[in-house]
């Protein structure tokens, strides 16, 4: 199935600069499709109520339910750990019809040129900037539940843009608004005045697309708890979206996780039960790839496991080796959620100033280590996976 994701991955870009980003909705239903259509793979959709039991026909499984666990599957999961689960708030962005966004203002452009012009960019001045920011901070929040309430915790990774907005009048100027690395003023022109070129916008708003067709554009860094009839009200003041049309509006959910530095090790498999494993955001790690990669990870050693052969653990130089390193080691009384990140990934042996130079060494590292951990476990990369080492 990895080859199958990557190729879908591939089949279903959209364009994003320098990053991978993909049209989730054909993406998730395609990927769907080619998983029913398995030869090895029965597909069911029925609710799964509780861990299978030690000795039943399921013995060997992989827990990978979603952020919105039921109640009943919560439950088991606290008897089995003998724990409670853990939680936080997570928060998606709003999405706009591009028709609707007023392309004489926005311009396309990717920070510092990095692939194709692939992002909106709606620019601000200093005034503008900050009669947003007051608005923001006054806006009206959703009501979370009174014990939700109390107890409340963001992942500081994907904060509402309304919490970053509290934390002070430049955090978002040094955030996802930050107005840098994006004007070329021979190339995109002045935002002030005719040829006045040096001016540059106090901040910036970006739109990334979000659909193949260029319909759909998602408001990059605007996760947010606001209710809906404040987020169309505060969002249009935002250059370029006075008249914006939105197809959905941001909103928040709780992520239920569990606690992996006691519960998982590096295999990720459940340390008093090593026939159940665990794989997806249920872990603590964060984002679809890091998903993607646990399940594989997980899924493939519930399969040598049924095969009588010894679990994987991938090489900590490797961003899912490093991530999965991570959660199954860290100290577990301030345990949380953790996206692929360099930090995570250890030293290289000598420093490389440039950063675009140090992560093409991290990567280099990762491959050969990847390439020689698949010879020692007489394992065969696949194809697109290989091909990618030297794109």
């Amino acid at each position: 199935m990895g080859s199958i994701v990557i190729a879908k991955a591939d089949e279903h870009a959209v364009p994003a600069g320098g990053a991978l980003a993909v049209d989730r909705g054909v993406f998730g239903q395609d990927l769907t499709q080619a998983l029913a259509k398995h030869p090895l793979v029965e597909l069911r959709r029925e609710e799964v109520l509780r861990i299978p039991a030690e000795g039943s026909a399921k013995t060997i499984a992989v827990l990978t339910t979603g952020p919105l666990t039921s109640e009943s599957l919560s439950e088991d999961l606290e008897r089995f750990a003998g724990q409670a689960y853990m939680s936080f708030f997570d928060a998606a962005s709003p999405i706009v019809v591009g028709e609707s966004i007023d392309q004489n203002i926005a311009f396309m452009a990717s920070r510092y040129d990095r692939g194709e012009a692939a992002y909106l960019n709606c620019p601000m001045d200093k005034a503008q900037y900050l009669a947003f920011y007051a608005e923001l901070c006054a806006a009206e929040q959703a009501e979370l539940k009174d014990f939700e309430r109390e107890t409340a915790k963001f992942f500081e990774a994907c904060l509402p843009i309304e919490e970053m907005a509290r934390r002070g009048e430049d955090t978002m100027r040094y955030g996802p608004l930050k107005p840098v690395g994006l004007f070329d003023t021979d190339k995109y022109g002045a935002f002030d005045a005719p040829g006045n070129k040096g001016y540059k916008p106090y901040a910036v708003v970006q739109l990334r697309q979000e659909d193949k067709a260029g319909q759909l554009w998602n408001m990059v860094g605007f996760q947010t708890n606001l209710r809906w009839g404040e987020q169309k009200r505060v969002f249009r003041m935002i250059p370029g979206l006075e008249n914006a049309e939105f197809v959905r509006m941001g909103v928040m959910h709780r992520n239920t996780f569990i606690n992996s530095p006691e519960l998982l090790n590096a295999a990720l498999q459940f340390k008093q039960r090593p026939t159940l494993l665990a794989a997806g955001q249920l872990v603590g790690t964060e984002g679809y790839t890091a998903a993607i990669a646990g399940g594989w990870l997980a899924g493939t050693n519930a399969a040598r496991i049924a095969l009588g052969k010894a679990p994987l653990t991938l090489p900590e130089t490797t961003m899912i080796g490093a991530l999965v390193g991570f959660i199954s080691s860290a100290e577990p009384k301030h345990f949380q959620p953790m996206p692929p990140n360099f930090g995570i990934i250890p030293p290289l042996a000598e420093r490389v100033r440039n950063k675009r130079e140090r992560y093409g060494v991290y990567r280099d590292r990762a491959f050969a280590d990847l390439h020689a951990w698949a010879n020692e476990n007489q394992l065969s990369l696949v194809q697109p996976i290989a091909n990618r080492a030297v794109s």
